[in-house]
């Protein structure tokens, strides 16, 4: 499995939730550089360690991050209570990327629960 899988899933996007999801890959990638991207559950993912720590999907209505565990969340309280879904998935609008601090957080906090930092 390849970034070029991921390229594939995004090129068939409409163009505005293909730049916010490519917005959201290269914010990933700023955490974990070394990631294997991969398409996990028919969606884009990144795994560490043979472990997926974060995934996305866009959808009709709205896009969604993946945190490939339902204690992530949870555990991230307020930074993470201004967006829908529940404790497995956190969605966002097709118009607006999830901030790059987030991103790290959700990211961090996935790998820390798997032991991996």
């Amino acid at each position: 499995m390849t970034a070029a899988e991921i390229d594939a899933y995004l090129d068939g996007l409409p163009p505005e939730k293909r730049a916010t999801l490519e917005a959201l890959r290269t914010s990933i990638l700023a955490v974990v550089p070394d990631a294997e991207q991969c398409i996990s559950y028919s969606m884009p993912g990144f795994r560490v360690g043979g472990k997926v720590v974060a995934g996305f999907a866009a959808f009709k209505n709205h896009l969604s991050y993946f945190p490939h565990s339902g204690s992530v969340l949870p555990a991230l309280g307020d930074a993470v209570a201004g967006y829908g879904g529940g404790k497995g998935t956190l969605q966002f609008p097709v118009d607006e990327p999830l901030p790059d601090d987030l991103v790290r957080l959700l990211v961090e906090t996935r790998m820390d629960q798997l032991g991996l930092t």
